[in-house]
This record gives structure tokens, C-alpha cells and sequence, in this order.
């Protein structure tokens, strides 16, 4: 949104025949702190270049989680099948955030408003932006748990209180959003670098054995040193619980400048980077906590082994000395101020999708990081740490079935024809709930979860993602062919095909002036309206989309609008 356009917030005498002008709260309206949470991403507004971006959205990814999680899989099953799980998972995970990654940044849209128009429906997606909030919070739990360890360790502050502090410090940075954030990023990522290398650089100098002694590391469990389709199977899960990051990666793709013929070298492979790559730097993440936590299980035991500040200073301690406990608290702080920003700032996006589909209020994006950090800060004050691994084997089902049907809808509907070719978000256009991409999502998720628990056997129980997305990317074709995409479009897009995505039209109801892309025309307010306008009207009663015909709608053909 243009400055000029803020001028919305003034309320204006009724007009006939259309009803208030709509007025915003003063941070709901200033795009520079909501960086438009709830519609698409103009090209206005994606001022950043390919690398910019990039690095921005890589810097989220230095959380050490990451180390938790790949230290918990090898001392529960073995270095073998540690290995083998976390490599599968990486490839399902970079495999199934191609498509997402390439669709968002193309189309200037984030993961919920991708998943509205990839088989989910208007309220469909409304049960996965709740899904991703808690995988935002989950994990800033996780991480701000790791930060306050190191405030223990190093300056002696009681846990419940580094929890607290973990929570605050990232809240003014995430208020002013993707301007701050990238600054944050950037300033940061030399110290974050160097922090990550040195403990490995120190272990093959110091101690070269522990790297083929690591190799031959059966668990702690007696899991032993050989492969185990179970341990396999269960390891894949808990690292498949990271699946659910391409959402944050895709938050920030959103604001990649449009793709041209000069740019396009370059453009790819920031998205290849920044959206599934990610996880190759995760992968190797999860190996390297895992070495490090090996490395020091004698010295400290295995319950300080799985926090990732214990094994760090101890790797340092051969070169640092005394110094060890204060680097290692530094970088700690570093990552997981890094990695919470990302965390709070997306969960203030889902939030906001949620509650606005729900209330059909928009207070403000803000106002939504409070509400996201909150229920971190009470999962951390709970001791969620302590039930790390099954906690994340447990999420992994549910969100590994709704980005698999999100990646069938992708990769397999739109390439048959069997959904419309464009990514269709908004609200005057779109059934509530769409049965190929949201029933595939629940099917898939109640059959892995059932598994999860054990009620179809142990290897049903140790492989139950793979069911999850299995059935996922079987069910969303099935189902979009057995309804013959009728439930895609609720009524024609006429301009979904509109070639100058930058002209712009203005909203009759804000009187705001919007991307084509972001407009709608609706027959209620007898003009265009804007993608938030027409999420937040509650008076309208989906009177467009209301009896609209179906069948041929779906896939764009010859149709009579409702």
C-alpha cells in the first residue's frame, strides 16, 4: 500500500448504496509495520533484491533446535540410522518446498494464502494457519528454551526468568517486521558464521578420533551401531517435524521482485536457496549437534549432552579455556535471537489469517506477536524441552499431510488440469472449504495420527509420516478428479490472466488503490474491493460465491457468473 493510501484510517459518512467507508486500526493500516499480513505482496512493494531476500531468509534458519533434535535421534537410535533418518527426511522436505517455494515467490503470497488456493478453500485454510501458528510457537519455545539455558549457564539467571527475557527481546524487532528483521539478519550473520564453523574446526584439530569413533556410536539406549528399519523410521519422524519451516521461508520469498529474462539466473537460485535449501544447511546442522553432543557425553552426561550449549562449550574448551562459557553464550543468544524474530514474525501472519477469517476483524498484525510469544513463553514456563522428541513426532503427522497436499495440488492437479492453473487467494472467488487439497489433509493427518499411536502395528507407528504423506498426494488427485475441480472456484477470476499485474484499481469500500492481483469485483458493494476489505465484511453473507455454479467454474470455462 502506497503512503498516500493510509489517509484510510479516517472515517467517512455513509455512501448510498454502499455502506461505511471501512477504517483500520492505525497499525492494521501502516504497512510498513504490517507488511501486508493478510493479501497478496505488491510489486510495489518488493523493493528487495533476489540475494536480499535470500539472506534474509536463511538467517532464520540458525536456530539450534537443530542440534537438540539430531543429538536426541543418535543417542535414541544410533549414528546409522540417525543418518539414514535424517537424510530421508531432508529429501522429502527439499523435494515436496520446490514447488512451494517457486509458487510464493512468483505469486507475491505467503503459505496461507497459497494453501487457500491450492485445494484447501477459503475456511479450509483457516485449520491450517492454526497448524502453522503452532508450529511458530512451538519451535519459538524450543529455541527461546535454549536461549535461556545459556543465560543459566552463563550469567546464572534462573530458567523461568531467561524464559521471560527470551520472550522480550525479540518483540521490538519483529514489530517493525521485514525491515528490521532483514537489518537484524544481515548484522548478525558474520558472528553467526564464524560461531557455527569454529566448534568442528576445534574437533578436528583437538580431537580427530571422535570422528570415526561417532561413526560407530550404537545410542545410549542400546539401539546399537546397525541399521533398524524401526529406529529409521521413528528418527524420520521427529526430523520430519521441521517440514512445516518452508512457511517461514515462504514469508519472506513473498517479497521476491518479479522474475525477468535479466534476473532470472540469479532469481532461482535465491528461491532454490532461500525456500528448500534450507534444509541442506539443517541437515547438516542435526549431524553436527549430534557430533557434538557425542563428543561431550562423557563430560557432562546425557540430559545436559541434548542442550546445545553444554556440548558447544565443551568443544570450544581446548583452544578458549575459561572463555569457552562466554563465546558459546554469545552465540547462543545470536541464533536464537535470529531464529525467534523469524518465529514470532510468522506467527503473527497466521495468527492474523486465522482471526481475521474468524472475526472478520483486523486489529493489526502487531498486536498478534503478543499473542504468539505468549503462548511460547507459557509452553516454555511448562517444560515443554523435556518432551522434545515425542512432541515433534507427534506434530510431524499433522504437518506433513497438509504440505503434501498442498505439493500434490502443485505438482500433479495443476500440471493435469484438474485444478485452475493460478493461485486463487482471495475470498470472492473461492468456496469455503474445497474437499481435494483440506479432505486429503484430514484424511491423511487421522490415518497417521491412528498410526502415531500405534493402533495399525509398530512399523505403521515408526513410518506414520510417510503415511501422512502418502495419502496426502494420492487423496488431493483422487478427490479434485472425483468432484471434477468444482469445488476450485467458487465463480470465474475474469482477470486472473491479466498480463500488467501492476496496474492498480481502487477499492470501493477503503477507497485504497491495490495490484490487480489484491482486487476482486464484488456485487455487493457494486465495484472492486481489496483482498482485506473483503475478508473483513461481515455484512455480505459470501452473496457472490452464494449459489454460484459449479463444475466448469473450476478450471476457468465458459461459465455464467453468479
Amino acid at each position: 500500500m502506497h503512503d498516500r493510501d493510509r489517509r484510510r484510517v479516517r472515517p467517512r459518512r455513509r455512501r448510498a448504496g454502499r455502506g461505511p467507508r471501512r477504517s483500520y486500526a492505525r497499525s492494521a493500516a501502516d504497512e510498513s509495520l504490517e507488511d501486508y499480513s493478510l493479501r497478496y505482496a505488491p510489486h510495489s512493494f518488493r523493493r528487495w533484491s533476489p540475494l536480499a531476500v535470500a539472506s534474509t531468509a536463511l538467517g532464520g534458519i540458525a536456530y539450534l533446535a537443530d542440534y537438540a533434535i539430531g543429538a536426541g535421534i543418535v543417542m535414541s537410535y544410533g549414528f546409522t540410522n540417525a543418518l539414514a533418518a535424517i537424510l530421508a527426511a531432508a529429501v522429502v522436505i527439499f523435494l515436496t518446498g520446490i514447488p512451494i517455494a517457486r509458487a510464493c515467490a512468483a505469486n507475491g503470497v505467503d503459505m496461507d494464502l497459497l494453501t487457500r488456493g491450492s485445494g484447501f478453500g477459503y475456511f479450509g485454510s483457516t485449520l491450517t494457519s492454526l497448524v502453522y501458528a503452532s508450529f511458530t510457537f512451538i519451535f519459538f519455545a524450543l529455541e527461546g528454551s535454549i536461549m535461556a539455558q545459556a543465560f543459566h549457564a552463563v550469567l546464572h539467571i534462573p530458567l523461568p526468568v531467561g524464559y521471560l527475557l527470551t520472550t522480550l527481546i525479540v518483540i521490538p524487532i519483529v514489530f517493525k517486521g521485514m525491515s528490521w528483521i532483514a537489518r537484524v539478519q544481515a548484522w548478525t550473520q558474520p558472528i553467526w558464521i564464524l560461531g557455527l564453523v569454529l566448534p568442528f574446526v576445534v574437533l578436528a584439530v583437538h580431537s580427530p578420533g571422535v570422528f570415526g569413533s561417532f561413526a560407530h556410536f550404537g545410542g545410549v539406549h542400546g539401539a546399537g551401531s546397525g541399521f533398524s528399519v524401526l529406529g529409521f523410521g521413528l528418527g524420520t519422524g521427529v526430523a520430519l517435524s521441521l517440514i512445516a519451516q518452508i512457511g517461514e521461508q515462504a514469508d519472506y520469498l513473498r517479497f521476491m521482485p518479479q522474475r525477468t529474462p535479466q534476473n532470472a539466473r540469479r532469481w532461482d537460485v535465491a528461491v532454490l536457496a532461500a525456500g528448500p535449501g534450507w534444509v541442506v544447511i539443517g541437515a547438516l546442522k542435526q549431524l553436527g549437534g549430534a557430533l557434538l553432543a557425542f563428543a561431550a557425553l562423557g563430560a557432562v552426561g546425557e540430559a545436559r549432552a541434548l542442550e546445545p550449549i553444554a556440548p558447544y562449550v565443551e568443544s570450544l574448551r581446548p583452544w578458549l579455556g575459561a572463555a569457552a562459557l562466554p563465546v558459546a553464550g554469545l552465540f547462543v543468544v545470536v541464533s536464537q535471537v535470529k531464529i525467534n524474530s523469524t518465529n514470532a514474525y510468522s506467527g503473527s501472519l497466521s495468527w492474523s489469517n486465522f482471526f481475521s477469517r474468524l472475526t472478520h476483524r483486523h486489529p493489526g498484525r502487531v498486536w498478534y506477536i503478543f499473542l504468539n510469544c505468549g503462548v511460547a513463553l507459557l509452553l516454555m514456563e511448562m517444560n515443554m524441552f523435556s518432551a522434545l522428541g515425542s512432541l515433534l513426532g507427534f506434530y510431524s503427522n499433522v504437518a506433513i499431510a497438509w504440505i503434501g497436499a498442498v505439493t500434490a495440488d502443485l505438482v500433479i492437479n495443476k500440471p493435469l488440469g484438474l485444478s485452475p492453473k493460478h493461485i486463487e487467494f482471495k475470498r470472492a472467488y473461492l468456496h469455503a472449504v474445497n474437499p481435494a487439497g483440506f479432505g486429503a489433509m484430514c484424511v491423511a493427518a487421522a490415518a497417521s495420527i491412528a498410526a502415531f499411536f500405534g493402533w495399525f502395528g509398530s512399523y505403521a507407528e515408526a513410518f506414520s509420516p510417510f503415511i501422512a504423506l502418502l495419502l496426502a498426494m494420492v487423496l488431493s488427485p483422487v478427490i479434485a478428479r472425483a468432484t471434477k475441480g468444482r469445488y476450485y472456484l467458487a465463480r470465474p477470476n475474469p482477470e486472473a490472466d491479466v498480463l500488467d499485474v501492476t496496474e492498480t484499481r481502487g477499492c470501493t469500500v477503503c477507497e485504497g488503490s491495490f495490484e490487480v492481483p489484491d482486487t476482486a469485483h464484488c456485487p455487493f458493494h457494486r465495484g472492486t474491493i481489496c483482498s482485506l476489505c473483503c475478508s473483513l465484511d461481515a455484512d455480505c453473507h459470501d452473496s457472490c460465491t452464494r449459489g454460484a455454479a459449479a463444475g466448469p467454474v473450476a478450471l476457468g470455462m465458459p461459465t455464467v457468473p453468479s
